[in-house]
């Protein structure tokens, strides 16, 4: 598989990924500048020239999948019998200089139940971003091409889903899904947040609503056996605290933000997260 056939598999998977291109050659080498090849979390994809080279890229480009690191670097190997080789001797005589890119081979996955006013202006600003978005709703009517028509040239990668039983798409959604429940239907939030409570292995997990309506969603879900633990998992209301607008564009704005949040967090390594490491 060529390098570019890689980094679509790898997207296709949700699989992290490094471009790694011979960005600059001095002497004779193997390969020419611009030869690449892509260092999987298990296998890699095409060649820089093999040899102790192409093991210290992969090598060092697993190392920054291990850290998450985003920043490209640059790495410089000289292929003498005299420089240092952990894998070989690679006696070419020239100097090799390698780009590293961590590829954004990896997107998280954010699902909006409920596509009505605040759905659909929320819609509209997660497709901006490069994520897998879900929108699911139990009416076709608010899922048609006219109505979503908006949403296709962003960076996202869209997914509609008419479900008169939403909750049936919740089961099919991929671990670490980070999920917005706003349906028009207060018994379809109930049974979603039911459904969403059941599966321990999601991310964010928000509900619309007022102190009132979630006082008898716990009265409800405590009654089918969730635990106060459990119930703590349920973000509600959704949306930064600081924003108190009502109007959809408002709320929607409100939500993405809180996302936002979310998704930098989760892809911030556990040395780079606040107060980690720290005294």
């Amino acid at each position: 598989m060529r390098w570019l056939e890689a980094v679509q598999t790898l997207t296709e998977r949700g699989e992290p990924g490094v471009l790694v291109t011979v960005a600059a050659v001095r002497g004779h080498a193997p390969r020419e500048a611009g030869a690449k090849m892509v260092v999987g979390g298990r296998e890699t994809w095409d060649s820089v020239g093999g040899g102790n080279l192409e093991a210290t890229a992969t090598e060092r480009a697993r190392a920054l999948l291990a850290c998450g690191a985003s920043t490209p670097e640059l790495l410089t190997l000289r292929l003498t019998d005299r420089a240092p080789n952990e894998y070989g001797r690679q006696c070419c005589g020239g100097e090799v200089t390698l780009l590293l890119e961590p590829l954004a081979t990896v997107r998280p996955t954010l699902a909006v139940f409920g596509v009505g006013h605040v759905g659909l202006e929320l819609a509209h600003l997660l497709s901006r971003l490069e994520v897998h978005l879900h929108l699911i709703d139990s009416r076709a009517g608010q899922l048609t091409p006219e109505r979503l028509g908006g949403l296709a040239g962003g960076a996202a990668r869209l997914h509609v889903h008419h479900a008169p039983i939403p909750e049936l798409v919740l089961a099919e959604l991929p671990a670490g899904t980070h999920l917005v429940i706003l349906t028009h239907d207060h018994a379809e939030d109930a049974a979603l947040c039911d459904a969403a409570l059941r599966r321990p292995n999601l991310g964010l997990i928000g509900l619309i609503g007022s102190k009132a309506k979630w006082a008898r969603f716990r009265e409800g879900l405590k009654a089918v056996g969730h635990t106060d633990a459990d119930l703590a998992r349920i973000t509600t209301p959704i949306g930064l605290p600081g924003i108190r607008g009502k109007r959809p564009a408002v709320i929607a704005l409100g939500v993405a933000a809180q996302l936002q949040e979310v998704i930098e967090a989760a892809a911030l390594p556990a040395f780079g997260r606040a107060g980690a490491g720290t005294p």
